[in-house]
């Protein structure tokens, strides 16, 4: 009997077990892996940094048998930004090492970035022991850092580390995935030349999405009517929602009947509700919602919004995935030349300069008036989540790649 393939697969910040918070992408392909007979170790901090918490890791119930959990102590940070959070990567670092150091028996190790000093360190657990290093990107540091802290020189001189720290990464790496072609290219641009690579949108599972809608939809009272344009996701500097709250209290001078759903929470959720209160919008903050309830409120709409600030560095987010499934028309700000292409190209939403809040208003007001052209994006919509976004379908491109690199 053939023995099977060892995977380590490092991410930092999983929805694990029962948690409402978190990033799924890891824990499903972990699972994926596993059907396609890999013994998979997942690994991943003890600290829970959507909910800021240490887990209970020494009684911490998974629920499931697909991959065993090996959790790397690391310190308490209280907020997405703050030097306490740079320290805990920072030991986090040193602590991997040192598990791959003790623990490297693996035929590859997948690897998340960011954070760049903990990938850093797991590219040089891989070439030390001749382990294929599979770079998973997931967002860019310190791009994104710029969004928030943008000071000339200084912010050069202060993210110097991240960008030689992300340029070595690539470096190291066997093999490129990116949950974008803009993602996937950059980490390219570092990268040996010739290494296989991979866009893998960070997607959903459409069966779950539908289960949440089939579950909860009909629990929500929308009346007669409304019009419901919502936002899913992390209130923060990089997401430009207080010119969607500007847009919207333009809307509702003339269609009252539209109403704004904000679903998710974050460190902006204060400077937005001082927003609404300065222009009088008609808004409804729902906070984070665990996400069967995010997917049937998204199905109960009628827009959905993606609204970045210009800066943001972010390209096709993790959001965009539901708002597909929702099977609705998308009204988007991101600067993404490769999104905002994908937008107009597949027809399911519509572009809008960020920062705009008068031509967001106007682009909101036509789709209001126009239902049959928001049935028509929403139908292309749903199309695009099924054919491109579904993970039982999108991510068997990485089980290949992995399966090309190591059988």
């Amino acid at each position: 009997m053939t023995e099977k393939k060892r995977i380590a697969i490092y991410t930092q910040d999983a929805k694990l077990g029962n948690e409402v918070k978190g990033a799924t992408r890891y824990v499903y392909l972990a699972t994926l892996l596993h059907e396609h007979g890999y013994d998979v170790d997942f690994i991943t901090s003890g600290f829970q940094h959507w909910e800021k918490r240490q887990r209970d890791v020494e009684h911490f119930d998974a629920g499931t048998d697909a991959y065993a959990i090996r959790f790397i102590e690391e310190p308490f940070y209280p907020k997405n930004m703050c030097p306490q959070r740079i320290w805990a990567h920072h030991v986090v670092a040193k602590r991997v090492s040192e598990y791959f150091d003790e623990h490297h028996d693996y035929d590859l190790i997948y690897c998340q970035i960011p954070p760049n000093d903990v990938a850093r360190e797991i590219g040089k657990a891989a070439q030390k022991f001749n382990i294929p290093f599979v770079v998973d990107v997931n967002d860019l540091w310190p791009e994104a850092f710029r969004v928030a802290f943008d000071v000339p020189v200084f912010s050069d001189i202060l993210f110097a580390p991240f960008y030689r720290q992300a340029k070595a990464v690539y470096q190291m790496a066997d093999a490129v995935v990116g949950t974008s072609d803009e993602y996937r290219e950059r980490g390219l641009r570092d990268a040996r030349s010739g290494i296989p690579s991979e866009t893998v949108y960070v997607g959903n599972q459409l069966c779950e999405f539908d289960a949440g809608v089939t579950s909860h939809a009909s629990q929500i009272d929308k009346p007669t009517g409304d019009i419901w344009v919502s936002y899913a996701g992390t209130l923060s500097a990089c997401y430009d929602l207080e010119t969607l709250v500007k847009a919207m209290a333009l809307v509702q001078k003339t269609h009252p009947e539209a109403k704004l759903q904000i679903l998710g929470d974050g460190s902006e959720r204060d400077n937005l509700r001082a927003a609404v209160h300065s222009c009088g919008a008609e808004v409804v903050f729902h906070g984070y919602l665990p996400y069967s309830q995010m997917a049937a409120w998204l199905s109960k709409s009628d827009i959905t919004i993606n609204s970045l600030v210009e800066k943001a560095a972010q390209s096709i987010v993790t959001k965009i995935g539901d708002y597909l499934a929702a099977g609705k028309p998308m009204v988007n700000t991101s600067c993404s030349k490769e999104f905002r292409a994908k937008v107009e190209a597949d027809g399911f939403g519509v572009n809008v300069k960020p920062g705009d809040a008068e031509g967001m208003a106007e682009v909101l007001v036509d789709l209001i008036e126009d239902p049959q052209r928001r049935s028509r994006m929403g139908e292309r919509a749903r199309a695009i989540a099924e054919e491109q976004f579904d993970r039982p379908h999108s991510y068997l491109k990485t089980v290949r790649l992995i399966e090309e690199l190591i059988g």
